[in-house]
């Protein structure tokens, strides 16, 4: 068996692993990154490709290191299609966003960090962790192109994706990182790269359209004029749904498309729930999709990966200097993450929880009533669903007023449940306490918009 020694090692060569091997290695640290892919096929990944925060990325890996990825930076709107209503809504999107070329993305991050001085190490399957008589996790174990390895590490980063495999292996008892993770929690999505003839008339836009069910979502957004990331997911808790034959069935029903080529296809799994409550254990931290660092409401979920590779990192570098890698001397890494956006996407979640109990008709009457600002801001969590408002909108469409009152309802609770995370504690031994007053208020959630609780 061959065994490696590195400071720190990462599973998973996507962006949060990539950001988190840049900083480590940048401070001076031994970073070795496992992926079970090949060199050739590392960074190819299933995602949308849009990018909301493209001009405040963190600077681990240069903003000129990724800038070939860019290849759509005109986008400022979103065009939500309501077919039911017979309506196409104009949706602005604040800050700043841009559609990239994610297998051009995920190649300059892997070129980024080797720079910075991470080594990779592609064809490993991680299936296992080690883990020392207390519980600390000391490394993992795995498969390289037919042989077994091992890296013993300080630290071990689990940048490995949506329901990591390394969580399943860990014994977790005892510590915070958070355990209250199922696949209902998650979306199942299907994406495919299609070029077409002749430019689309919606270069400019995020193309959004409901399927005929509850908590599905069919997406375009183009990369170029003529290259569309064209997509399909569902929320796990809907019966499954086929995704590429409805997602052919749309694209056939499109002139855009006519005499299309698909030049590439990919599925995943990706979270559409609240970030962990606590992503550390004693020489274990969890990044990305792996710690739920995606925003519930839309899927995106690059930005976070990428800050919240690089706090890790550097909270690790600090742990390691200190000497202290448990979950109090890593525990830094969970308040900067709820800083930064934890709380935001938490509250956010409250939306996906609605989803849940809306009739998808009731839906699709009442987004074509809102204003689109409005909706633009209640994606973004910073929507103020007042009573003038809901007034204006009931009178619009009176039908809807008990789906205008859950939306109303929601705005409040998610307000509060941002103010509840703005609270998050700053040791471990508070998070108790702090989950006990979090979970009251999402009882009133699931009670106050009629939905079966999700956690």
């Amino acid at each position: 068996m061959i065994t490696h020694a590195p400071d720190v090692v990462i599973v998973g060569a996507g962006t949060a692993g990539c950001y988190a091997a840049a900083t480590a290695a940048d401070a001076g640290l031994d970073v070795v990154v496992v992926d079970r892919k090949s060199a050739a096929e590392a960074g190819h990944i299933a995602c949308g490709d849009a990018l909301k925060g493209a001009d405040a990325f963190p600077e681990a890996i240069p903003e000129s290191q990724i800038q070939t990825a860019f290849t759509n930076t005109g986008v400022d709107h979103g065009r939500f299609e309501i077919p039911s209503e017979d309506t196409v809504l104009e949706i602005p999107v604040p800050g700043e966003l841009a559609v990239i070329d994610r297998d051009e993305f995920g190649r300059q991050i892997i070129a980024g960090a080797e720079a910075a001085g991470a080594e990779f190490q592609y064809d490993t399957v991680v299936g296992d962790v080690l883990q020392a008589d207390d519980g600390t996790v000391v490394g993992v174990e795995g498969v390289r192109k037919g042989d077994p390895v091992t890296y013993e590490a300080e630290v071990t980063i689990d940048a490995a994706g949506a329901l990591s495999v390394l969580q399943d292996v860990t014994d977790l008892s005892g510590t915070t990182f958070d355990t209250n993770v199922s696949y209902s929690q998650f979306c199942s999505a299907y994406r495919e790269i299609v070029e077409v003839e002749e430019p689309v008339p919606w270069d400019d836009a995020l193309v959004f359209r409901p399927t005929e069910r509850a908590a599905g979502y069919l997406w375009y957004f183009p990369r170029t004029k003529t290259t569309i990331n064209a997509g399909l997911g569902f929320q796990m808790t809907e019966d499954p749904m086929h995704l590429v034959e409805d997602l052919k069935r749309d694209l056939r029903t499109r002139p855009e498309f006519r005499k299309a080529e698909v030049v590439d296809k990919l599925g995943a799994a990706l979270p559409t729930r609240r970030p962990y409550d606590s992503a550390v254990a004693p020489g274990l931290v969890a990044v990305g999709d792996a710690a739920g660092h995606v925003n519930p409401t839309t899927g995106g979920g690059i930005a976070g990966a990428a800050y919240a590779g690089q706090f890790a990192a550097e909270e690790i570098v600090r742990a390691l200097g200190e000497g202290d890698v448990s979950e109090a001397g890593l525990w830094r890494y969970n308040e900067r993450v709820m800083e930064k956006f934890g709380g935001r996407y938490a509250g956010l979640d409250v939306y996906n929880v609605l989803s849940t109990a809306v009739e998808v008709d009731d839906l699709m009457g009442l987004l074509a009533a809102l204003p689109g600002e409005k909706i633009a801001d209640a994606l973004y969590g910073e929507a103020n669903f007042g009573l003038r408002l809901k007034a204006q909108v009931t009178m619009k469409s009176l039908k809807y007023w008990r789906t205008v009152l859950n939306f109303y309802r929601a705005r409040r609770l998610s307000d509060r449940l941002v103010d509840q995370y703005d609270r998050y504690p700053r040791r471990p031994g508070a998070l108790g306490g702090w989950q006990a007053a979090r979970d009251e208020l999402m009882n009133q959630v699931y009670d106050a918009v009629g939905a079966d609780p999700k956690y």
